[in-house]
């Protein structure tokens, strides 16, 4: 595999010569209607193909140039997609690597999984999890709790701006720069994605089906823990990844799609996507284009992605979706 490739979805050239409204759905897809939101989505608004392929793309953030960045367990790497339809790894040897992380500063933190992929259960490995900064210079911040004991399958992550993280396995955690690691709230159910607000203020969570929001204080301390909105027609494990617009929307993926939510937790209305998303973020140069990782995807050939038998199925497509919002830069 080359550092720099076209991606898989080019190989499908002919479908994405046309309008997307205008190609026929692939396998695994459902036919989606996408309803105008005022000042997220316009009515004429629809998806695009932006990237597929055999292994996951997930835990996503934009860099600061505008390039999404998606993480890829099995290949160990944080990859890059570039505007174009171009994907790098954009840092390799990153050790499961679950999700990643881009503050204000420019620094970028990952949470690597090491050998605790289901699918490589059987795999000898005696490395361990961790929280690990990967830019600008590549340390590990934490690889262990307080106690001594190891973090666990670590989900997403959130950058707190100060040189350490939030991160989700369970419970949410904190560390900070130093690798001082604490677990700041329980879950009712199970934690998974979590974003910043824009102003750095308000930490959001998802608890499957609850949206709980935090206020953040000056030292990346948690008060005021609440429930922000409910997911009320998601099924499943809920409420997956989440990000922000400019403006201070709140998009989380779930069942029925991208949900949106207004900075007072109120619903603007849901975004369907035609496989079940579990991460998204805004990308492109004026970050108005919204990339969502969805599960499943197709061969050159058109046909469904099917691994070998015993082999778990981690395809997944990104699709992309012109967006009146503009993410932060």
């Amino acid at each position: 595999m080359t550092l720099r490739t076209t991606i898989l979805a080019l190989a499908l050239a002919s479908a994405l010569a046309t309008p997307a409204m205008a190609r026929d759905l692939l396998a695994g897809e459902v036919d989606t209607e996408i309803p105008a939101i005022p000042g997220v989505v316009g009515e004429d608004a629809d998806w695009d193909i932006a990237w597929m392929g055999p292994m996951a793309a997930d835990g996503m953030a934009t860099a600061p140039d505008g390039r999404l960045l998606f993480a890829q367990e099995q290949s160990n790497a944080i990859w890059a997609l570039w505007p174009d339809g171009q994907s790098f790894v954009e840092v390799p040897y990153v050790l499961g690597a679950g999700a990643v992380s881009v503050d204000g500063q420019g620094r970028m933190i990952a949470v690597e999984r090491a050998c605790s992929d289901p699918g490589l259960s059987a795999m000898t490995c005696n490395k361990v999890s961790a929280v690990v900064l990967l830019s600008p210079a590549r340390t590990v911040i934490a690889d262990h709790q307080a106690d001594g004991s190891p973090l666990g399958r670590l989900n997403d992550v959130q950058a707190d701006g100060h040189g350490g993280a939030w991160f989700t396995e369970g419970a949410l955690w904190h560390t900070d720069a130093a690798g001082n690691v604490s677990r700041v709230a329980e879950a009712e159910n199970f934690t998974n994605g979590l974003v910043l607000s824009p102003d750095g203020r308000t930490l959001y969570v998802t608890d499957r089906m609850a949206i709980l929001a935090f206020d953040v204080g000056a030292d990346a301390s948690l008060s005021n823990r609440r429930t922000f909105a409910t997911l009320g027609d998601t099924q499943g494990f809920g409420g997956d990844g989440m990000t922000v617009d400019a403006d201070g929307r709140l998009y989380v993926t779930g069942d029925a799609g991208v949900y949106v939510y207004a900075p007072d937790g109120a619903q603007l209305g849901v975004i369907p996507v035609p496989r079940r998303s579990i991460t998204l973020a805004f990308a492109g140069p004026d970050r108005r284009t919204l990339l969502v990782g969805a599960l499943g995807a197709v061969t050159p050939a058109g046909e469904a992605w099917v691994p070998a038998e015993g082999v778990r199925n981690i395809a997944m497509t990104i699709y992309a979706i012109p967006t009146l919002a503009a993410g932060v830069r």
